[in-house]
């Protein structure tokens, strides 16, 4: 059976006077429910610079975690998480048709991993990320929708370079601002002792992802983790909102898959 052990952290930073970070999850409430629908995790970070990025970012994790848990049950992760981020974005894009809003620019990025079995599916826009842990080594699942990423994949900056450009954070995708939006989605296997990291950019701008891993891989409650790494990336600087959630892996269902649905291996 799958068993996680969450925790998440969000702190305004030294600067800013609001937090326009966003997180949520849904945890089935029944074994049933662990196997029909699963875990799901997630967070935004609103876009700097527009005028209600906590708006945003709050709409579309509100959206995204009530979409998933009214899903279909045994719906197949790989082609509904992309869905929900599509769900995700409209929400955001038509607040700025509410009166109360109208007018005014709106933005967020936005990261979910959902959990199921052996299976974790992990959909994003932006350059919020989600980590890997396993083994006391951290692998970045996501790819940052950001410009200098683009040019680093074009050859045109090299990785060292990006983190001195001054356009590192500008994104060529995000949740909110077109009526339509793609969704990057990987599917992953876990297993027992894996740790996966959710995080805004006030989080990974500040530590590399071996010292992210170092500080999962400690013998400690993923609420205290999640604590931890949001205390330290504050410390280092603190000039931006920063969140982060941690899920530890206790166990897992091993499932073997036939034209893309799961079955439970014999025992």
């Amino acid at each position: 059976m799958l068993d996680v052990q969450f925790g998440q952290a969000s702190d305004f930073g030294k600067v800013r006077t609001n937090n326009e970070d966003a997180c949520g999850s849904f945890l089935p409430s029944s074994r049933k429910q662990a196997r029909s629908h699963g875990y799901l995790f997630v967070v935004a970070d609103g876009v700097g610079g527009m005028d209600l990025g906590e708006v945003a970012s709050a709409t579309a994790v509100s959206t995204l975690t009530r979409e998933f848990a009214q899903a279909q049950p045994d719906a197949l992760l790989t082609s509904l998480m992309p869905k929900l981020m599509e769900r995700a974005n409209i929400a955001v894009h038509d607040c700025r048709l509410d009166p109360k809003y109208r007018g005014q620019n709106m933005a967020t990025t936005l990261v979910a991993c959902a959990l199921r079995y052996d299976q974790a599916v992990v959909s994003h826009v932006g350059d919020s990320r989600c980590y890997l842990v396993r083994n006391g080594q951290a692998r970045q699942i996501t790819e940052d929708h950001t410009l200098v990423n683009e040019q680093r994949k074009m050859g045109l900056i090299s990785a060292d370079e990006i983190a001195a450009s001054d356009a590192r954070h500008v994104l060529v995708r995000s949740v909110g601002p077109e009526m339509f939006v793609a969704a990057d989605t990987t599917a992953l296997t876990i297993q027992p002792g894996d740790v996966l990291v959710l995080c805004t950019d006030g989080l990974h701008d500040e530590m590399k992802a071996r010292e992210i891993a170092a500080i999962v891989s400690q013998k400690m409650d993923a609420a205290e983790l999640a604590r931890e790494l949001v205390a330290r990336a504050v410390q280092i600087d603190g000039g931006d909102n920063t969140t982060a959630q941690v899920i530890r892996i206790r166990s897992v269902e091993q499932v073997g898959m036939y034209r893309g649905r799961p079955y439970r291996l014999p025992a």
